[in-house]
């Protein structure tokens, strides 16, 4: 086995540890079910700015009543949501329902600019677009209209709704989609309603209740939409080099050689080294040792990992204050609460993470470790991911980055940290971002852990 101690180029062992040992520490903070970024979102009409003296918003200031006899087209009763519609998501929606539709029927559902003149109806000016009851037309910006959609009355539901994905408007009627339109304008755009003749009445949900709209499901299909555009782009069989590479990096020997058997009637040959620019003997480096270390660690048996990392790569453990030997000791502690040997535990504990006790790099993580013991229910309590999987995998990553460490061969010092399927789906997520910046910081955030989970279930 290799003896070699030299620090990687640009990384020492104790940069590699430390830098796993951040990985673990951000297990505290597990990605949300609900991604959506905390934005403000409409909840109730504005009656501030609103055209007051033709309508009057009930006291919950969700319904809107027209009061007046209209005289002309500036004798509208309009009248805001209380904030704009939040850009950060993929699609953002809310419901008038039609109690009355009064004399006339000229009601209207859309959205306006914050500027917007309070007495004409929404699409009749600039900055403005609304879908009009009485005649089903859409109105964008000046006062003709055009064919768009059926009418609506009394009893009906309607929508109004932005699909940041497509950059594009929406209305609904009764649960379906009427059309859709680009959206040209720009700025903060606020929901907005209008009644313009005597005893038109409506109700707004902006989802204090539900809709009749299926909103999860039209954001499902999008998301769909965007998965089958990904799809049908072609790519070069050098994508087999590129998962080949990450299999390899992680040590998942078993896998690699499955993915291969399958492979060869189905992706020709092709030359890594050739096509991307790397030397796949750096991470074929150690192979069996990874993956034996790897399986212990994921198993649990941290004693067997340990020696044979001291049999095999005493180098990576010498350091009894290094990174990894700490996260080592770690998981040995972990796996005692895991399976309840709490005595032995607090004992483990009073021997080798008391070592660790007053160093303010691992402070924390001591800290939730030791916390454990406080639960009787640890995997429920606050530090109950140290229990969950994804701590083993920080820890055999660790080991198996300080492995490739000592490949006196090594060219590339990042190519301990990340494999090139990883470094390769960064920079898609820095091209998403940048292509959501251009779109003025519209749109729903680039997630890969929702990405996958999306693909997982549309094969299952």
């Amino acid at each position: 086995m290799s003896n070699n101690t030299n620090s990687t180029n640009g990384h020492s062992d104790r940069d590699l540890g430390l830098w796993f040992l951040e990985q673990s520490r951000l297990g505290s903070a597990r990605v949300p079910t609900d991604m959506d970024e905390d934005e403000e979102a409409p909840t109730e009409l504005n009656t501030i700015n609103s055209s007051g003296g033709f309508l009057v918003v009930s006291p919950d200031k969700l319904s809107a009543k027209y009061t007046n006899v209209n005289l002309h087209g500036h004798d509208v009763g309009v009248v805001q949501a209380n904030k704009p519609a939040p850009v950060k998501r993929l699609v953002y929606y809310f419901e008038i329902y039609v109690k009355d539709a009064g004399t006339k029927g000229q009601i209207a559902i859309g959205f306006t600019s914050e500027s917007f003149k309070m007495r004409r109806q929404p699409g009749w000016e600039a900055n403005s677009c609304g879908y009009h009851g009485d005649d089903g037309l859409l109105y964008r910006g000046h006062g003709k209209g055009e064919a768009f959609g059926p009418t609506y009355t009394s009893g009906d539901r309607v929508g109004g709704g932005i699909n940041y994905a497509s950059q594009e408007f929406f209305f609904t009627k009764n649960g379906a989609v009427v059309g859709t339109v680009p959206k040209d304008m720009k700025g903060p755009l606020f929901p907005t309603i209008a009644v313009h003749s005597q005893n038109e009445e409506v109700h707004v949900n902006f989802g204090q209740q539900p809709f009749a709209f299926d909103l999860k499901e039209f954001e499902a299909q999008e998301r769909m939409k965007q998965q089958r555009m990904i799809e049908k782009i072609s790519l070069p069989t050098v994508s087999h080099g590129i998962v080949r590479s990450y299999l390899l990096h992680y040590g998942y020997e078993d896998t690699l050689n499955s993915f291969d058997m399958a492979s060869k009637t189905t992706v020709p040959p092709v030359h890594i080294a050739q096509e991307n620019g790397f030397d796949e003997q750096d991470v074929v480096f150690a192979l069996n040792e990874r993956k034996t270390l790897r399986q212990l660690i994921r198993n649990g048996e941290i004693d067997s990992a340990l020696g044979k990392l001291r049999e095999w790569y005493p180098q990576i453990v010498q350091d009894d204050k290094s990174a990894t030997y700490f996260l080592l000791h770690c998981q040995k502690f972990i796996e005692l609460v895991r399976v309840g040997a709490l005595e032995e535990a607090v004992k483990y504990g009073r021997m080798e993470l008391a070592k660790f006790f007053g160093l303010p790099v691992f402070e924390d993580l001591v800290q939730d470790c030791v916390a454990l013991l406080a639960y009787e229910r640890p995997q429920e309590s606050s530090v109950g991911y140290l229990l969950e999987e994804s701590q083993r995998e920080v820890v055999a990553d660790t080991v198996n980055a300080m492995i490739l460490s000592t490949n006196p061969n090594l060219k590339d010092s990042q190519s301990c940290l990340h494999s090139y399927l990883e470094r390769l789906l960064r920079q898609l997520t820095a091209c998403c971002l940048e292509r959501r910046l251009l779109s003025g910081d519209q749109g729903e955030a680039f997630h890969l852990h929702r990405v996958l989970n999306s693909c997982k279930k549309a094969r299952c």
